[in-house]
């Protein structure tokens, strides 16, 4: 991914930007010119010889004026420089000696190879100088013939290959003094391995204090030449700026086309794991139908009944016994540049991560750890709590398979004596805190403002509350939630219809999401389903009680509808029913969470932005370098979760209450819920009724519920990103016609809505990009969504969910009073709360499973990226977008103060005080690991 410089300067080219400074530039100047260049510090102008340099001031800045002398010895030198030829009857050519320096990391599994002596025919070219061909492209094109004009290339040598796994290669040119200002470099990769190219820098001038550098940051593979289909010449280009397609200059728009029409494909064959093609295709590789009839799921995506977004094409072959899906061998095609770096392959990804869903499923569908059957409860809370303790010991290293390689932070696999094995997990945060907060109904409550899905919770503006289901086919619409209950649990001091007006009533609403799914799910083994709405009360210190639990069972051709409301009770019978209850909703909201909240919101939702960028944004476009950080990772983690987390048989299925119809629950969320005008923040919480729109207030909203710590810091960051990135946009854009004119970034929006979310793409609530406001707010929600959101539902799972009890992803019983009543579950339900609790959790090995796989995906690489962080910092020298990026970091670290005091004032009941878990989830910045803080820019986990 190119990394060029921004705001467009050379002379010949309008720019409706406007600026006091400028990026670097190299120029060689054309003949019979006056040629005016914005001038950095140190000098960006080099003059060839036979050009005359002066400085002047105008509108208070430095510019630079180059006086050309004629160009026909130019011309002719630059034919003969690329021709490798003199002319005897002319005087000899003028040029100007320019420095190419590449910088190539070395991979442990790639170019480590190809760059030791063990590559033998790659040493040769490496000795002789062959082995990186590169060549420089003018911007301009020929005066005389409109054609492009010849690149000057030359082969790069390798001058150093340090112990840090970088390999440095350089390249001399003689650039004509009519080249023109460099546009871009082609890089041809001639060794026989693929390469990392981190950056090229070129240098012109005398290197005495007077020099140029022009850089361009990479950070792309390149492929051999010898690997590439004849048809296609293996090579790859990247541009020195960033230009609007409207400003391109003459010499670089069919380099701008052709790159992203290579990115683009052709829609057919498979692709190969060395591509670079960005293509659309439905979730039609969730089942294996050819493996087992049972592992068949249906197509996501294309119809009305199972609307969705696209994922990237990967063209493999469709399945023999269902020709509408794709056969799933293999892995799963991601274009080269989306996989993850070797430090996240290494340290826990593809060497562990995908070691644990691999090798998880089977595992445990065959029963093959002993004491870790499928089914088989926890025998005891004590056994549970050993987990964190002592650990749990193990079977022999034959019949533990994927345990044997999990993230060495999460297990340790310590060997007291030969063959002894122990299981142990790190002691979760809230659990550190508080060993018994997951029984109180307080941290219940809590969780839904300032836990991992703060997503759910919505004010309740009308009572009686109705479901909108047909009740011929559900039962009554009306809840079993009376007023008198809510104002006996409220304690009389308000009535219902004073709590609502005055927004003191609020709601987590799983009701008609899951009921008609209940059947279904529970014609499964083990596992069971309701619909559930459950009520809370806001307190006068701005905490959350909770009321009443209402769990629904639809009604069936054998049974009627059953529902039943549950409220605290200091009756021990009614006060274990209560218990389970909320382990209902708690396994209602982890699946809520999972499915809806991550994955179809942070995840998939997301990847038809990265496809639709790729292929209509060129890599020279100021949006497509504002986005592509916050795209890193999410398509190769994506791939990774079709391929092992959702898939049929995988982890979500094995270990979440909706199993098998998991996926199409996130279908029908995507149908009913989602929209892009709602995911941006402000709107987000406009439309649960938690804030409304108020000129006066903060952020230009008030909150229902003014200790809302995720609303709260999160419209801190949301400000934040909005402000960094209506300043971008300003740069390039001034007014509405620049945004309605700019070809590549109305394609790439409109491929957004009619490809990406095909589904939806007649919605009216699409926004249009018809000026700079509109624009910066579409960006701001994409950034917010990539880097703020999913952080909030991310990295916390591990420090909430590590203790299942605290946050279970599956209930597996029925409650024990659901009618008719079993009588033998009713007995032993009132012998032993206990285990009947307990037998409603998840399973040793869903717990275990889920427990390993929340500690990874809630862990930072040590090659994270976190937002306004040095890594990502724009890739140009305008004063003016640095200027700004500046000021977002300076913000951003700001707000982390501003989140540490929040988080001690004891006013704030949500997030401080005795055994409380402290908000940290929209902290910018992070270690490595697992810390509950941190926003990286992208989906990346």
């Amino acid at each position: 991914m190119l990394r060029p410089q921004l705001n467009p300067s050379s002379s010949h080219h309008h720019t409706t930007t406007t600026s006091s400074s400028s990026s670097t530039q190299l120029y060689f100047a054309s003949s019979s010119c006056i040629t005016s260049l914005r001038r950095p510090s140190p000098p960006s102008l080099i003059a060839g010889a036979g050009c005359r340099t002066t400085r002047r001031r105008q509108q208070g800045r430095q510019r630079v004026v180059v006086r050309c002398a004629s160009s026909s010895a130019a011309s002719s030198a630059s034919e003969a420089a690329r021709r490798g030829t003199g002319s005897s009857d002319m005087a000899p050519a003028a040029v100007v000696k320019v420095k190419a320096v590449a910088t190539i990391k070395v991979t442990v599994e790639g170019l480590l190879n190809s760059l030791r002596p063990s590559k033998a025919i790659d040493n040769i070219r490496d000795l002789i100088g062959r082995s990186l061909f590169l060549e420089l492209v003018s911007s301009e094109l020929e005066a005389k013939t409109g054609k492009k004009k010849a690149t000057v290339h030359s082969y790069a040598h390798k001058v150093d290959d340090d112990d840090h796994g970088v390999v440095t290669y350089e390249a001399d040119f003689d650039v004509p003094t009519g080249f023109g200002p460099i546009g871009a470099v082609v890089v041809t990769n001639e060794l026989g391995q693929e390469m990392f190219l981190e950056d090229l820098n070129l240098t012109a001038g005398d290197g005495a204090g007077n020099s140029t550098v022009l850089p361009i940051r990479c950070n792309s593979w390149v492929q051999p030449k010898s690997s590439i289909d004849e048809g296609t010449p293996g090579k790859r280009i990247f541009f020195a700026k960033a230009y609007l397609p409207g400003q391109t200059p003459a010499g670089l728009r069919s380099y701008r086309e052709e790159d992203l029409k290579q990115k683009r494909g052709n829609g057919a064959g498979q692709r190969e794991a060395d591509d670079r093609v960005y293509d659309y295709d439905v979730y039609n590789d969730l089942g294996n139908p050819d493996s087992n009839g049972d592992l068949a799921r249906p197509v996501l995506g294309g119809s009305k009944q199972f609307p969705y977004p696209r994922r990237c094409r990967t063209g493999r072959p469709p399945s023999k016994k269902d020709p509408k899906s794709e056969t799933r061998k293999g892995n799963v095609y991601v274009p080269r540049d989306e996989e993850f770096s070797e430090v996240k392959n290494a340290q826990f990804l593809l060497k562990t991560l995908q070691s644990v869903l691999h090798a998880a499923v089977p595992a445990a569908q065959s029963a093959l750890i002993d004491n870790l059957s499928l089914n088989l409860p926890f025998p005891s809370f004590f056994v549970i709590d050993k987990l964190f303790e002592d650990g749990v010991e193990l079977p022999g290293v034959e019949k533990l398979g994927f345990l044997h390689s999990i993230v060495p932070r999460l297990l340790e696999l310590l060997r007291d004596s030969p063959g002894d094995k122990i299981l142990l997990f790190d002691t979760p945060a809230n659990v550190q805190k508080d060993k018994f907060a997951w029984l109180r109904d307080e941290e219940f409550a809590r969780e839904t403002l300032a836990g991992i899905n703060p997503y759910a919770i919505e004010l309740v503006r009308e009572f009686p509350l109705k479901s909108k289901l047909d009740p011929a086919v559900y039962g009554p619409a009306e809840s079993a939630i009376t007023a008198d209950l809510l104002e006996e649990q409220m304690r009389r001091v308000m009535t219902v219809e004073e709590a609502i007006s005055q927004k003191r009533l609020f709601m987590l609403d799983f009701h008609d999401l899951f009921l008609p799914y209940v059947h279904k799910i529970r014609s499964l083994k083990h596992t069971t389903m309701y619909g559930s709405r459950t009520i809370f009360f806001l307190t006068d210190d701005g905490t959350l009680r909770l009321l009443a639990i209402e769990l629904t069972r639809p009604a069936s051709p054998s049974q009627p509808q059953w529902r039943q409301v549950f409220t605290p009770s200091t009756d021990t019978t009614k006060s274990w029913l209560w218990r389970m209850a909320k382990a209902h909703v708690r396994a209602h909201d982890a699946g809520h969470h999972e499915l809806i909240t991550h994955w179809l919101r942070t995840h998939c939702a997301v990847e038809p932005y990265i496809i639709a960028a790729n292929r209509q944004l060129s890599e020279m476009h100021p949006i497509y370098q504002l986005l592509h950080p916050h795209f890193r990772y999410t398509m190769r983690i994506n791939a990774l979760a079709r391929s092992r987390l959702i898939s049929a048989a995988g982890i979500i299925e094995l270990s979440f209450s909706p199993q098998k119809y998991s996926m199409e629950l996130s279908s029908v969320a995507y149908d009913k819920l989602w929209r892009f005008d709602m995911e941006a923040l402000p709107a987000d919480l406009v439309r649960r009724g938690m804030a409304e729109e108020d000129p006066t207030a903060e952020h230009g909203l008030r909150l229902a519920i003014e200790d809302y710590p995720f609303a709260n810091d999160g419209l801190l960051i949301w400000d934040a990103i909005k402000t960094w990135v209506q300043a971008y946009v300003a740069r390039f854009y001034p007014d509405a016609d620049s945004v309605a004119g700019d070809e590549e970034l109305q394609a790439f929006w409109t491929e957004v809505r009619t490809k990406g979310h095909g589904d939806k793409k007649d919605a009216p609530w699409w926004p249009k990009l018809d000026s700079p406001e509109s624009l910066a707010h579409t960006l701001t929600t994409i950034v917010w969504v990539a880097a703020a959101h999913h952080a909030a539902v991310n990295f916390g799972q591990y420090d909430f969910g590590g203790y299942f009890p605290n946050r279970p992803s599956i209930a597996r019983t029925v409650m024990p009073v659901e009618e008719p009543v079993d009588a033998a579950a009713m007995e032993r339900f009132l012998d032993n709360p206990d285990q009947a609790l307990r037998e409603c959790f998840p399973s040793q090995v869903q717990a275990t499973v889920v427990m390993a796989v929340l500690d990874v995906l809630s862990t930072h690489s040590t090659d994270e990226e976190y937002l306004g962080g040095e890594q990502t910092r724009p890739w140009n020298s305008d004063a003016a977008v640095q200027a700004a990026y500046a000021g977002f970091t300076a913000r951003l670290k700001e707000i982390e103060g501003v989140i540490d005091g929040r988080n001690k004032d004891r006013k704030l009941k949500n997030r401080c005080g005795a055994g409380i878990l402290p908000y940290q989830l929209m902290k910018p910045f992070s270690d490595a690991g697992v810390t509950g803080m941190g926003i990286p820019n992208s989906t990346s986990i």
